[in-house]
């Protein structure tokens, strides 16, 4: 089968080109795979991260895809079109996690309506962080394809609010396997040049850092633990950390937070997942995440707030913890509650088993059938 995968690749950095990056190494080994990719993703003025680019420090999977689409000129548009249907492909990937992509993705696969069957991966379809044109560009987009791959129910609630005849596929998200094998705990919190006390209980916060994700929720529930707990943050702010490190100092916790507020490039994502006993998601909305496949790879517990389709990845009291609301109290209550009787240890086992069944190869096969079942007359 030809399959064409329009979407965020090398050089661009961080999950979505990783997620993508590992769909097209799996779709690979059986079928006849391109990928083609931006020119440019964002204008830098729109970006509020230090960098989109794979960088010198980075070590990414050099997905090998042509770089055409700029998604602020139309005339690429055209362009990136007529390249895809030279090859006359059989299916079109897409993946959509955020509006401002609906007018580039949006006419390329109109151009292709009774041409090639075109499904796309749905991270998002109503923002976290909402902007008056979000409803106009979804209705553009979504009545550009044929069928869709969702991985929470929270989106495939939004999807069938556009469209509730539309064609889908619900998937969980695959398990991230490509950061390697977990490290002895000591061992990692070594590398990051924290001291490791058996008595200490070492939380993680890992990912991008914005207001929605719930950081400063997560610091001062830190400040009603005991002197035992211990957080580790790691990942990019976008925006400033001001107003975070305001209530570290609020709450004198500098002593129990250990900063990495800056990008985490894939071979150092396993120190920070190997020197955590628990990976906490003090969310205030959400669909799903790529952080709680990451820390299945590891074997790591997810205490999550029940925000979005967040529970529909983490079986409470079997993989992991639910909090009920986003609110330091209890979130403090929650990690406390993980650290009492056989808890942490019975997760790890059962994540284990998960893990068997959430794999990138059944991930892309499904996807596959489903794209067939579509062509079929």
């Amino acid at each position: 089968m030809k399959i064409r995968f329009l979407s965020t690749f090398f050089p661009f950095r961080g999950g979505i080109a990783q997620f993508n990056a590992l769909m097209y190494r799996e779709m690979e080994k059986q079928h006849d795979v391109k990928a083609f990719t931006f020119k440019r993703q964002y204008p830098n003025l729109l970006f509020p991260g230090q960098t989109q680019y794979v960088t010198d420090n980075d070590v990414a999977d050099k997905i090998p895809s042509r770089a055409v689409l700029d998604t602020i000129n139309p005339f690429t548009y055209i362009k990136t079109a007529r390249e895809i249907k030279r090859s006359n492909p059989d299916v079109i990937i897409t993946k959509y996690w955020m509006t401002f992509f609906a007018p580039s993705l949006g006419f390329v696969l109109g151009r292709f309506k009774g041409r090639a069957v075109r499904i796309s991966v749905l991270d998002n379809v109503i923002p976290h962080e909402r902007r008056f044109f979000d409803h106009a560009f979804n209705r553009y987009f979504l009545k550009r394809n044929d069928g869709f791959v969702v991985m929470s129910d929270k989106v495939l609630a939004d999807l069938l609010h556009y469209q509730p005849e539309a064609k889908y596929l619900r998937m969980d998200h695959p398990v991230y396997d490509q950061f390697g094998p977990r490290l002895a705990q000591q061992d990692a919190l070594k590398s990051l040049g924290i001291e490791y006390t058996p008595s200490h209980k070492y939380l993680l916060f890992f990912g991008i850092i914005r207001k929605y994700k719930g950081l400063d929720l997560l610091i001062e529930a830190m400040s009603k633990l005991g002197e035992d707990y211990q957080l580790i943050i790691a990942g990019e702010v976008y925006g400033a950390f001001d107003d975070y490190q305001a209530i570290i100092d609020q709450h004198a916790l500098s002593q129990r937070v250990h900063l990495f507020n800056h990008y985490i490039p894939d071979d150092k994502v396993g120190l920070y997942f190997s020197a955590s006993d628990v990976c906490v998601l003090p969310y205030r909305s959400a669909t799903q995440s790529g952080i709680i496949s990451i820390s299945k790879h590891f074997e790591i517990p997810v205490i999550a707030t029940d925000v979005g389709g967040l529970k529909e990845s983490i079986t409470h009291g079997e993989t992991g913890l639910m909090v009920e609301r986003p609110e330091p109290a209890l979130i403090a209550e929650s990690i406390q509650h993980f650290f009492t009787g056989e808890l942490k240890e019975s997760c790890k086992l059962l994540i284990r088993e998960e893990n068997e069944r959430n794999s990138w190869s059944v991930f892309c096969r499904r996807l596959i059938e489903f794209s067939e079942e579509i062509q079929k007359p």
